[in-house]
């Protein structure tokens, strides 16, 4: 298993006291090499996760393209923004949230309170160092390019990538791992809250069926990304909020294989998947991993 930076570093404090009164200078340059190696292999981690998850702007892209009204009901509090500048690890999960959150409201054509969400996403960048990524110049160009939904889009995949590389090449690889984190979670949480909050007495069932199967397809894409997270996390230090995040996250996994979702689709049973209690267990385990975020 390999470990953080921040991990590793508390070992490695026990290690070297160890070995100063022991007054062993070989045994403390490999310890430094084991340090380098486990950092080395975190960065390693993030940018398969970077690669392997979908970007701010994609899941809500596929959500619109689904067919799939728009619900401002699923989005954060924007204003909740000030009170996650007291925690690191909240202002990087919630920076996640909010560029989930502009990325719904770019794909849905909802500019104007987008620019409102860059606002309270750059706070929180300012919070954790982050400088230059949501700063005066993109708000502008935001601003510039508000007709243009792609090049909105682009902006945000590129503010928060751009962020993930600064905290990890500043050797913050966990808060780094928790934006990753909460900009996921946001994706799948808006993904659920739409099938589970569609009416029931609208249409027929076999209507109800062929309209939200496009949604239950963006919400079983996300498998392996689940799958690429918890890896992710397991070599992240083992404390709050990473324990109870893959409690949740492995809650998640469970839920995943229980319900067998491409055959039932293949056989056109997506009545059966709606029905699927275990379709209830991920929906209700991704709304607790969201509030455990944004609370």
């Amino acid at each position: 298993m390999k470990v953080t930076r921040f991990g590793i570093a508390s070992i490695s404090l026990l290690l070297i006291l160890g070995l100063w009164s022991c007054g062993s200078k070989k045994e403390k340059n490999e310890n430094s090499d084991e340090f380098k190696q486990a950092e080395e292999s975190l960065k390693d981690e993030i940018e398969d996760v970077v690669y392997n998850i979908p970007s701010p702007s994609e899941i809500p892209y596929m959500l619109q393209a689904s067919g799939a009204e728009f619900n401002q009901s699923l989005l954060s509090d924007r204003k909740k923004a000030e009170q996650y500048l007291t925690r690191n690890d909240k202002a990087a999960l919630n920076l996640g949230v909010y560029a989930s959150d502009i990325g719904y409201l770019v794909s849905y054509d909802k500019t104007q309170e987008a620019i409102n969400y860059m606002n309270s996403a750059k706070k929180l960048a300012d919070n954790l160092g982050v400088l230059g990524t949501f700063d005066a110049e993109l708000l502008k160009r935001f601003e510039s390019n508000i007709s243009v939904k792609d090049s909105l889009a682009n902006m945000v995949n590129q503010a928060i990538h751009q962020t993930e590389k600064y905290l990890k090449n500043d050797n913050r690889n966990k808060p780094a791992a928790l934006m990753l984190t909460g900009s996921f979670i946001e994706g799948l949480y808006i993904s659920t809250g739409l099938i589970k909050s569609y009416p029931k007495n609208i249409l027929k069932d076999d209507d109800r069926n062929l309209i939200l199967t496009p949604l239950i397809r963006v919400v079983i894409q996300q498998r392996e990304s689940v799958d690429e997270l918890v890896k992710m996390l397991s070599t992240v230090e083992q404390s709050e909020p990473i324990t109870s995040l893959l409690v949740d996250l492995n809650s998640l996994q469970s839920s995943y294989k229980a319900m067998n979702i491409e055959e039932q689709i293949k056989n056109n049973r997506s009545d059966l998947i709606l029905s699927d209690k275990n379709l209830a267990a991920l929906t209700a385990t991704i709304e607790k991993l969201r509030k455990s975020i944004t609370d």
